[in-house]
């Protein structure tokens, strides 16, 4: 078993300490020493490292130089137990002494294929990501691969250009994917090739003359009317279970937050100022806290229930409990609209199918926030309308209730 010591072995008043090695190998003892670049004082070293003291600021000094010199040993045992004892040298220890002031610098290589990429790309950002990016990663991974298969080639970040995209998106085509879907897709795959970029790996220089388009889709809404049905059904055709839903409902339509979020309001997020109410939590997917003003349609809830929001259930519940709520509803009519659906018999793959459907079977959990912003836009500043939504920008909060500049220009026009 290997030992070390340090020395002060100048005439100086002040040095690097001396290290020295020290271990039996078949039975012979071996000495070896270096200098660190570990420099003390000969008066410290010879009187006050090893002395007893209750002075505060040579005790702070004692525990770092131990802590350094304990730094330094370790790191020269480690390298000795890793190698033959035969292969230790006086120049062997000076050179591990040096590595411990200057290391390698190990060399990261990253990916060059894409599907590798994008688990490297996880990493780098996985102090920031949410986990909805980390599922589209997951998903892109996914079709990339069973892309990959239909022609028989491993991509790489530099294959990404036009002639990929056109390829791509025809293999979507042929899989049934929607447009919009195929666009996001894509612009997902060039955003995570710019990020090899910037991390110097190539890319292709045609990368950046790959341009997507997205197609005005049509986003369904409950109408203030829709909503005055649902909120009049009368309390003898609901079950306990979807008067709960249809509560939920009714508040998610007034006030305009992801299903993430309204289904863990509690009436402790509640404060009164100036007489008004609001409720304030953090967004779960944007960590962005909030502050929205209760509108008297969900305090008339609220006083129903004593003030208690209703009981908490899931997404998946919810989400299906409402189609059953705006059937009884009555909002039947048929509207365009897109829905998955299951592509075969239990295949177990579903695709966005774009037909005529009952308007309640479009229904699902992010209509809430949809009909408070379709609702009220026109009523309430987009200004302010998008401060409770949480879109950054008015230009997103407008594609989002689908307004297309022709329709801002009619809506422009009543004000000449």
């Amino acid at each position: 078993m290997a030992t070390i010591n340090f020395l002060y072995r100048s005439t100086k008043e002040n040095a690097f300490l001396h290290l020295r090695l020290l271990y039996r190998y078949n039975d012979t003892d071996f000495v070896f020493g270096a200098n660190t670049k570990y420099e003390v004082s000969k008066e410290y070293w010879s009187k006050q490292h090893t002395k007893k003291t209750k002075d505060a600021e040579l005790v702070t000094k004692q525990a770092d130089i131990t802590k350094e010199l304990d730094n330094i040993k370790t790191h020269i045992l480690n390298a000795f137990n890793k190698i033959n004892p035969d292969e230790v040298n006086k120049n062997w220890l000076q050179t591990q002494i040096d590595l411990y002031y200057n290391p390698i610098k190990v060399i990261e290589v990253l990916p060059t294929e894409l599907i590798d990429y994008i688990d490297k790309y996880k990493e780098f950002k996985r102090n920031e990501v949410t986990e909805s990016t980390i599922k589209k990663c997951n998903v892109v991974k996914q079709l990339l691969k069973r892309y990959q298969s239909s022609i028989n080639k491993t991509l790489l970040i530099t294959d990404i250009d036009t002639d990929f995209k056109t390829s791509f998106q025809n293999y979507c085509v042929t899989q049934n994917y929607a447009p919009n879907t195929i666009s996001r897709t894509i612009r997902f795959i060039k955003t995570i090739c710019i990020h090899a970029k910037s991390k110097k790996e190539n890319v292709n220089p045609d990368l950046y003359n790959i341009k997507v388009k997205y197609f005005k889709v049509d986003s369904i809404h409950l109408t203030f009317d829709e909503l005055e049905k649902i909120e009049n059904i009368k309390k003898n055709k609901l079950t306990e279970s979807l008067e709960n839903t249809k509560d939920w409902l009714i508040i998610s339509c007034y006030t305009g937050q992801r299903v993430s979020d309204f289904l863990r309001f509690t009436n402790d997020m509640i404060r009164i100022e100036d007489g008004k109410s609001f409720i304030e939590f953090t967004q779960k997917k944007t960590d962005k806290i909030m502050t929205v003003p209760l509108h008297p349609k969900v305090i008339e809830i609220l006083k129903k229930r004593n003030g208690m929001f209703p009981y908490a259930i899931s997404d998946q519940k919810y989400n299906d409990y409402i189609k059953t709520v705006c059937e009884i509803a009555e909002i039947t009519q048929m509207v365009h609209g897109s829905m998955k659906t299951e592509t075969a018999p239990e295949s177990g793959i579903y695709r966005k199918e774009t037909k005529m459907f009952k308007k309640c079977d479009l229904v699902t959990s992010h209509i809430g926030r949809r009909s408070f912003a379709s609702n009220f836009y026109g009523t309430i500043p987009t200004s302010l309308l998008k401060n409770i939504t949480g879109h950054s920008t008015e230009s997103m909060f407008l594609t989002y209730i689908g307004k297309s500049n022709k329709d801002l220009a009619k809506e422009t026009h009543k004000y000449f």
